[in-house]
């Protein structure tokens, strides 16, 4: 995997979250400028995925035989922000930016569980 995205990934998805954790404070809904943070991280899970894609057809797995594993992070890691922004669509509230506040955090847990299971961290 290449370390330096995931960390970007990491750092992206945990500002996203006090970001709109900042307007949930506020008692805002998320806004438009909130969706455009959503989009330029999940555009950075988007070329994480392309990159690791190219890296698996190249012969490269993650560390003792996680692959099925790895590959259902990979998978979920993509759908986690849009998944988020379709509910908060529809919570037009402060409880909407909370939605993707918690979402974002979540991506960044998966983040670091992709990177564990590639390292080879296969155990729950």
């Amino acid at each position: 995997m290449f370390t330096p995205l995931t960390v970007t990934i990491i750092v992206a998805a945990l500002l996203l979250a006090a970001w709109c954790g900042y307007a949930a404070y506020r008692d805002q809904p998320v806004k438009d400028w909130h969706y455009l943070g959503v989009g330029a991280v999940l555009l950075l899970t988007l070329v994480q995925t392309g990159i690791t894609v190219a890296q698996m057809s190249g012969g490269e797995r993650p560390a003792d035989g996680g692959t099925a594993v790895f590959v259902s992070y990979v998978v979920s890691v993509p759908l986690c922000l849009p998944v988020v922004a379709v509910v908060s669509l529809g919570e037009r509230t402060r409880w909407g930016s909370v939605t993707v506040a918690a979402g974002a955090v979540v991506l960044a847990a998966l983040e670091l569980r992709l990177d564990d299971v590639w390292a080879g961290g296969v155990g729950g």
